[in-house]
């Protein structure tokens, strides 16, 4: 998303409007298609795109939120970015009071995860691995003022 310009410089990321717009516009095209678009398989060296359903901890009503993930065996693991933002995205604030919810995956239709923290060596090599996706991730991390949690995703029975 940013571009180096010198080997001491921050990688630069659009301007947070931009950023919202994009995912905003990414969900309302997802919807407006009824899922046939919006949705793709991580490539060999990238990222996929999937649709969350989760559950408002205050309205506890159904939010739906477009994150990027990568598939570790039978899991699925996101970052809770908050576009490189300050604060915990609403929808890991979400999983967190309801970690039982749905997701949406090209070609595989809705499944029913159970979500959580990777902690300790699972963490770091889930990270490492988004390093190999995205070079600059330690650079975009480092403009949070707080850890981002990368999130696993389990298979849960239905």
């Amino acid at each position: 998303m940013g571009t180096k310009t010198g080997p001491n410089r921050k990688r630069r990321l659009p301007p947070r409007w931009f950023i919202h717009l994009f995912w905003h516009s990414h969900r309302w095209v997802y919807r407006l298609t009824g899922g046939r678009i919006g949705l793709w398989r991580p490539k060999k060296d990238g990222w996929g795109a999937m649709c969350l359903h989760t559950i408002g901890r205050r309205t506890g009503r159904e939010r739906n939120v477009m994150v990027g993930y990568f598939e570790d065996g039978p899991n699925v693991v996101t970052m809770a970015m908050n576009g490189w933002g300050p604060g915990e995205p609403a929808w890991w604030l979400n999983l967190q009071a309801q970690p039982d919810i749905t997701i949406d995956l090209p070609r595989g239709g809705s499944r029913p995860v159970h979500a959580r923290a990777a902690q300790g060596e699972e963490r770091d090599r889930l990270w490492a691995r988004w390093q190999e996706i995205d070079e600059g991730l330690d650079d975009y991390a480092a403009r949070r003022n707080q850890e981002t949690a990368v999130v696993v995703l389990e298979p849960r029975p239905v």
